[in-house]
Protein backbone atom coordinates (compact mmCIF):
# COMPACT_ATOMS: atom_id res chain seq x y z
CA UNK A 1 0.00 0.00 0.00
CA UNK A 2 1.53 3.49 -1.50
CA UNK A 3 0.27 6.44 1.20
CA UNK A 4 1.16 9.98 0.96
CA UNK A 5 0.71 12.88 3.34
CA UNK A 6 -0.16 16.24 1.82
CA UNK A 7 -0.67 19.74 3.50
CA UNK A 8 -1.92 21.29 0.32
CA UNK A 9 -2.55 24.85 2.19
CA UNK A 10 -5.85 25.01 0.52
CA UNK A 11 -7.10 22.40 -1.90
CA UNK A 12 -8.35 24.67 -4.46
CA UNK A 13 -5.37 26.47 -4.90
CA UNK A 14 -3.71 23.30 -5.10
CA UNK A 15 -5.81 22.22 -7.76
CA UNK A 16 -5.25 25.20 -9.83
CA UNK A 17 -1.90 24.55 -9.88
CA UNK A 18 -1.68 21.12 -11.18
CA UNK A 19 -2.81 18.97 -8.18
CA UNK A 20 -4.71 16.21 -10.06
CA UNK A 21 -2.30 15.97 -12.63
CA UNK A 22 -0.12 15.19 -10.02
CA UNK A 23 -1.78 12.82 -7.98
CA UNK A 24 -2.49 10.52 -11.42
CA UNK A 25 1.43 10.39 -11.84
CA UNK A 26 2.69 9.80 -7.88
CA UNK A 27 -0.14 7.03 -7.93
CA UNK A 28 -1.07 6.59 -4.64
CA UNK A 29 -3.58 4.14 -2.73
CA UNK A 30 -4.43 6.49 -0.17
CA UNK A 31 -3.89 10.10 0.01
CA UNK A 32 -4.05 12.27 3.12
CA UNK A 33 -4.61 15.98 3.08
CA UNK A 34 -4.17 18.88 5.86
CA UNK A 35 -5.27 22.47 6.06
CA UNK A 36 -7.64 22.07 2.84
CA UNK A 37 -9.61 25.38 3.71
CA UNK A 38 -12.41 24.11 2.09
CA UNK A 39 -15.98 22.75 2.47
CA UNK A 40 -16.89 19.59 -0.34
CA UNK A 41 -19.60 21.67 -1.96
CA UNK A 42 -16.79 24.54 -2.74
CA UNK A 43 -15.21 21.37 -4.37
CA UNK A 44 -15.98 19.48 -7.70
CA UNK A 45 -15.69 16.04 -6.41
CA UNK A 46 -15.82 14.25 -9.71
CA UNK A 47 -12.70 15.96 -10.95
CA UNK A 48 -10.90 13.61 -7.73
CA UNK A 49 -13.20 10.69 -8.98
CA UNK A 50 -11.69 10.84 -12.56
CA UNK A 51 -8.38 11.10 -11.05
CA UNK A 52 -8.79 7.72 -9.99
CA UNK A 53 -9.82 8.73 -6.21
CA UNK A 54 -14.03 7.33 -5.95
CA UNK A 55 -13.56 7.11 -2.13
CA UNK A 56 -13.49 10.45 -0.31
CA UNK A 57 -13.48 11.49 2.70
CA UNK A 58 -13.26 15.79 3.91
CA UNK A 59 -13.54 16.95 7.47
CA UNK A 60 -13.58 20.58 7.08
CA UNK A 61 -13.32 22.94 9.94
CA UNK A 62 -15.91 25.10 11.41
CA UNK A 63 -14.84 28.17 10.12
CA UNK A 64 -14.66 28.28 6.84
CA UNK A 65 -11.23 28.96 5.13
CA UNK A 66 -9.33 27.50 7.45
CA UNK A 67 -7.40 24.09 8.18
CA UNK A 68 -9.60 21.19 7.97
CA UNK A 69 -8.40 17.78 6.64
CA UNK A 70 -9.20 14.68 4.18
CA UNK A 71 -8.86 11.07 2.87
CA UNK A 72 -8.87 9.92 -0.82
CA UNK A 73 -8.37 6.18 -1.58
CA UNK A 74 -9.03 3.63 -4.57
CA UNK A 75 -9.82 1.27 -1.88
CA UNK A 76 -13.35 1.74 0.02
CA UNK A 77 -12.43 1.50 3.83
CA UNK A 78 -14.03 -0.40 6.04
CA UNK A 79 -14.91 2.68 8.15
CA UNK A 80 -14.27 6.00 8.57
CA UNK A 81 -13.41 8.17 11.90
CA UNK A 82 -14.26 11.58 11.78
CA UNK A 83 -12.45 13.49 14.25
CA UNK A 84 -11.72 11.96 17.90
CA UNK A 85 -14.33 13.15 20.02
CA UNK A 86 -12.52 16.06 21.80
CA UNK A 87 -14.83 19.06 20.52
CA UNK A 88 -11.60 21.45 20.30
CA UNK A 89 -9.81 19.80 17.86
CA UNK A 90 -12.88 18.74 16.16
CA UNK A 91 -14.48 22.03 15.85
CA UNK A 92 -10.83 22.76 13.61
CA UNK A 93 -11.30 19.65 11.62
CA UNK A 94 -7.86 18.08 12.77
CA UNK A 95 -8.34 14.69 12.28
CA UNK A 96 -9.91 11.86 10.12
CA UNK A 97 -9.35 8.31 9.82
CA UNK A 98 -9.40 5.06 7.39
CA UNK A 99 -9.60 1.76 8.92
CA UNK A 100 -8.58 -0.88 6.04
CA UNK A 101 -8.15 -4.39 6.41
CA UNK A 102 -4.42 -4.67 7.19
CA UNK A 103 -3.92 -0.76 8.50
CA UNK A 104 -5.54 2.57 9.49
CA UNK A 105 -4.76 5.54 8.13
CA UNK A 106 -5.21 8.65 9.58
CA UNK A 107 -4.57 12.15 8.34
CA UNK A 108 -3.45 15.01 11.30
CA UNK A 109 -3.27 18.64 11.26
CA UNK A 110 -1.22 19.54 14.42
CA UNK A 111 -1.99 23.24 15.62
CA UNK A 112 0.85 25.55 15.06
CA UNK A 113 1.82 27.75 17.88
CA UNK A 114 2.40 31.09 16.08
CA UNK A 115 1.57 33.27 19.00
CA UNK A 116 1.51 33.21 22.73
CA UNK A 117 -2.36 31.91 22.80
CA UNK A 118 -2.24 29.11 20.08
CA UNK A 119 1.21 27.33 21.94
CA UNK A 120 -1.39 27.10 24.93
CA UNK A 121 -3.29 25.33 22.37
CA UNK A 122 -1.13 23.28 20.55
CA UNK A 123 0.49 21.68 23.80
CA UNK A 124 -2.91 21.51 25.14
CA UNK A 125 -3.97 19.48 22.04
CA UNK A 126 -0.66 17.88 22.04
CA UNK A 127 -1.11 16.41 25.50
CA UNK A 128 -4.89 15.48 24.96
CA UNK A 129 -4.18 13.56 21.64
CA UNK A 130 -1.13 11.66 23.01
CA UNK A 131 -3.65 10.12 25.72
CA UNK A 132 -6.31 9.66 22.83
CA UNK A 133 -3.48 7.68 20.85
CA UNK A 134 -2.73 5.33 23.67
CA UNK A 135 -6.53 4.53 24.34
CA UNK A 136 -6.66 3.91 20.28
CA UNK A 137 -3.96 1.46 19.88
CA UNK A 138 -5.48 -0.86 22.20
CA UNK A 139 -8.18 -1.35 20.19
CA UNK A 140 -6.39 -0.14 16.63
CA UNK A 141 -3.32 -1.41 16.93
CA UNK A 142 -1.88 -1.24 13.22
CA UNK A 143 -2.13 2.77 12.79
CA UNK A 144 -0.48 4.55 10.46
CA UNK A 145 -0.55 8.53 11.68
CA UNK A 146 -0.25 11.28 8.66
CA UNK A 147 0.14 14.28 8.63
CA UNK A 148 1.80 18.00 9.64
CA UNK A 149 2.44 18.05 12.75
CA UNK A 150 4.19 21.19 12.96
CA UNK A 151 7.02 19.89 15.17
CA UNK A 152 11.05 19.11 14.02
CA UNK A 153 11.63 16.43 16.08
CA UNK A 154 15.86 16.72 15.88
CA UNK A 155 18.60 19.15 14.63
CA UNK A 156 19.18 17.33 11.84
CA UNK A 157 15.49 18.39 10.88
CA UNK A 158 15.79 22.38 10.51
CA UNK A 159 18.17 24.09 8.74
CA UNK A 160 19.15 26.50 11.08
CA UNK A 161 18.61 25.11 14.61
CA UNK A 162 20.66 27.17 16.63
CA UNK A 163 19.01 30.24 15.77
CA UNK A 164 15.57 28.52 15.70
CA UNK A 165 15.74 26.44 18.93
CA UNK A 166 13.33 29.28 20.69
CA UNK A 167 11.04 29.51 18.05
CA UNK A 168 7.38 27.17 17.90
CA UNK A 169 7.94 24.21 16.21
CA UNK A 170 11.87 23.88 17.45
CA UNK A 171 11.08 24.47 20.95
CA UNK A 172 12.08 22.27 23.60
CA UNK A 173 9.09 21.88 24.77
CA UNK A 174 7.80 20.42 21.37
CA UNK A 175 10.54 18.19 20.44
CA UNK A 176 10.39 16.37 23.84
CA UNK A 177 6.51 15.54 22.96
CA UNK A 178 7.10 14.67 19.40
CA UNK A 179 10.37 12.40 20.73
CA UNK A 180 7.86 10.77 23.42
CA UNK A 181 5.07 10.35 20.99
CA UNK A 182 7.73 8.54 18.75
CA UNK A 183 8.64 6.36 21.90
CA UNK A 184 5.33 5.33 22.56
CA UNK A 185 5.13 2.74 19.60
CA UNK A 186 6.44 4.91 16.61
CA UNK A 187 8.58 4.88 13.52
CA UNK A 188 9.17 7.26 11.95
CA UNK A 189 8.97 5.65 9.22
CA UNK A 190 11.08 8.65 6.50
CA UNK A 191 13.97 8.44 9.21
CA UNK A 192 13.57 4.40 9.17
CA UNK A 193 15.18 4.54 5.96
CA UNK A 194 17.10 8.48 5.68
CA UNK A 195 19.57 9.92 7.65
CA UNK A 196 20.90 12.39 5.38
CA UNK A 197 20.40 15.99 6.44
CA UNK A 198 18.93 18.65 4.61
CA UNK A 199 15.91 16.67 4.01
CA UNK A 200 12.73 18.83 4.27
CA UNK A 201 9.01 19.16 3.99
CA UNK A 202 8.21 22.86 4.58
CA UNK A 203 10.10 26.44 3.66
CA UNK A 204 8.48 29.59 4.18
CA UNK A 205 7.39 31.68 1.55
CA UNK A 206 9.72 34.27 2.17
CA UNK A 207 13.20 34.89 1.52
CA UNK A 208 13.81 32.42 -1.43
CA UNK A 209 13.79 29.59 0.98
CA UNK A 210 12.90 26.94 -1.23
CA UNK A 211 15.15 27.69 -3.69
CA UNK A 212 17.92 27.85 -1.10
CA UNK A 213 16.49 24.59 0.97
CA UNK A 214 16.28 26.57 4.06
CA UNK A 215 13.69 24.44 5.15
CA UNK A 216 11.80 22.42 8.05
CA UNK A 217 10.87 18.81 8.40
CA UNK A 218 7.58 19.19 10.04
CA UNK A 219 5.72 16.41 8.12
CA UNK A 220 5.55 12.78 9.02
CA UNK A 221 4.05 9.09 8.18
CA UNK A 222 4.64 7.66 11.76
CA UNK A 223 4.21 4.33 11.50
CA UNK A 224 3.38 1.67 14.65
CA UNK A 225 5.86 -0.53 15.51
CA UNK A 226 3.42 -3.87 14.78
CA UNK A 227 4.09 -2.60 11.10
CA UNK A 228 7.93 -2.45 10.74
CA UNK A 229 8.26 -5.54 9.06
CA UNK A 230 5.82 -4.42 6.06
CA UNK A 231 7.88 -1.18 5.65
CA UNK A 232 9.01 -1.07 2.23
CA UNK A 233 10.29 2.56 1.57
CA UNK A 234 9.79 6.27 2.85
CA UNK A 235 10.71 9.37 0.69
CA UNK A 236 10.16 12.65 0.78
CA UNK A 237 8.80 14.33 -2.47
CA UNK A 238 10.27 17.92 -3.17
CA UNK A 239 9.41 18.32 -6.77
CA UNK A 240 5.75 18.50 -6.03
CA UNK A 241 5.40 22.63 -5.81
CA UNK A 242 1.19 22.97 -4.97
CA UNK A 243 2.06 24.13 -1.96
CA UNK A 244 4.84 25.76 1.21
CA UNK A 245 4.72 22.03 2.34
CA UNK A 246 5.51 18.95 -0.56
CA UNK A 247 3.96 15.15 0.04
CA UNK A 248 5.60 12.28 1.95
CA UNK A 249 5.23 8.57 1.09
CA UNK A 250 5.18 5.88 2.44
CA UNK A 251 5.03 2.21 1.21
CA UNK A 252 4.08 -0.57 3.21
CA UNK A 253 3.66 -4.40 1.97
CA UNK A 254 -0.17 -5.58 1.83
Amino acid sequence: MKIISYNVNGIRAAVRKGFLDWIQQANPDVICLQEIKANPDQLNLEEFTEAGYPYQYWYPAQKKGYSGVAILSKIEPNHIEYGTGIDYMDFEGRNIRADFDHCSVMSLYLPSGTNINRLEFKLQFMADFQNYINDLKQVVPNLIICGDYNICHEAIDIHDPVRLKNTSGFLPVEREWIDNFMKSGFIDSFRHFNTEPDQYSWWSYRANARANNKGWRIDYNLVAEPLQEKLKRAVILPEAHHSDHCPILVELER
